[in-house]
């Protein structure tokens, strides 16, 4: 080949292999990039979506009786966007290892709350703390906000340590105020809050055999108050209390949290008082002083300490006082002809609708609603509603 013959073969060669060259570039270059794997963590309190990237694998956890060997659990579900302009809670407490606390973590689960209040005693063993934390990540997701109080069984160390289960189950809450896990108060969502959570220990026994003092103008008395008003004062609709031994019951304790102090919490107009303790589910009337109850008094009733009888519930008429020892141990027996019975509109226990399970609230700025869901396999429940005037 010569001459323009020649050349324009050659011309075609170059074309020819720098068309293949590009073609080459171009496959090698990176697509777009996969997208990030979906979480299965609960959101963080206060936030409406889980995080970009998902939890760890949650570890062993020991297995329920009856099984022979260690079990992963089921990876924990996200928290329910909570609706605009309101607040998702469960609460519960006397939870123990058992498969009753399995199945009562199970149907936290379910309802998908943003954060849970734990009412005091927890693995009733010690050394077993980390085991009752991983049982509890493991279900609910190690983010999710398992707020603690101390209760009898680990406030001393004979069956658990407090601050095992603070260490391996650690507050959750921006701005929380006070000593984690014993007495403290935080304030939900951290803008524009609706509920003032206040927890407080009183009427247990703690390392050096003492009760903490909340006797009548002491120093964890005026705590008390001042968060209650302090909530008030900043304008929060509504006041929850938990603690985890009651004052009232039909159950099988007497008035542990001390009737002084129980008067101060229906004094300064707390909406809900959340304990434990009694194994069994109660929620009374509303309670509040008056001409007609100048103070309530254990072991007795009175009529006129009664704010709403069977009537609507109305903030700023009493207080709601709920026992919900039904987080998975044994239940204890109710008496229905208790002298404190009149001021309850319901319960349950062993002997009488028995049932495990968690109450399960909702707070708006408007209402607060209420629920007792049980665990799976049990059928009592009990609803009720506090509105705003």
């Amino acid at each position: 080949m010569t001459g323009p013959s020649k050349q324009r073969g050659w011309a075609g060669l170059i074309r020819a292999a720098v068309l293949g060259l590009a073609l080459l570039l171009t496959g090698c270059q990176p697509g777009p990039p996969a997208p990030p794997p979906s979480s299965g963590a609960p959101v963080s309190p206060g936030t409406s979506r889980p995080p970009a990237t998902p939890e760890p694998s949650s570890p062993a956890v020991p297995s329920p009786p009856g099984t022979s060997s260690p079990t992963r659990p089921s990876p924990a579900e996200p928290s329910a966007s909570p609706e605009p302009g309101s607040v998702h809670f469960t609460a519960q407490g006397d939870i123990g290892l058992s498969t009753g606390a399995w199945d009562v973590l199970d149907t936290i689960r379910g309802l998908r709350p943003e954060l849970n209040l734990a009412l005091g005693d927890f693995s009733y063993e010690a050394g077993r703390e980390q085991d009752f934390c991983d049982m509890v990540t493991g279900k609910l997701g190690g983010g999710f906000a398992y707020q603690v109080v101390t209760g009898n069984h680990e406030s001393d160390g004979h069956d658990g340590d407090i601050a095992n289960i603070v260490n391996c189950l650690p507050n959750r809450l921006s701005g929380l105020q006070g000593e984690y896990g014993i007495q403290w108060y935080a304030d939900y969502p951290e803008r524009n809050p609706l509920v003032r959570f206040i927890m407080v220990s009183p009427g247990i026994e703690f390392h050096d055999g003492n009760t903490l003092d909340y006797s009548r103008g002491s120093e964890r008395w005026q705590w008390t108050a001042a968060a209650l008003d302090g909530a008030k004062s900043k304008h929060i609709p509504w006041t929850v209390v938990g603690m985890h031994t009651p004052c009232l019951s039909v159950g099988k304790y007497g008035c542990q949290a001390g009737r002084d102090f129980t008067n101060l919490l229906i004094d300064k107009k707390a909406d809900l008082v959340l304990t434990g303790h009694d194994h069994i589910y109660q929620r009374s009337h509303q309670l509040g002083a008056g001409q007609g109850c100048p103070a309530l008094v254990p072991d007795t009733f009175s009529g006129g300490c009664l704010a709403d009888s069977n009537g609507p519930m109305v903030q700023g008429a009493g207080t709601v006082f709920a026992t919900v020892g039904t987080g998975g141990v044994g239940l204890y027996e109710v008496h229905d002809q208790d002298p404190e019975a009149p001021y309850f509109a319901t319960w349950s226990g062993k002997n009488r609708d028995a049932a495990l399970g968690t109450l399960d609230v909702t707070a708006t700025a408007d209402r607060l609603s209420a629920r007792f869901v049980p665990a799976a396999g049990y059928s009592f429940t009990d609803t009720f509603e506090i509105g705003r005037k």
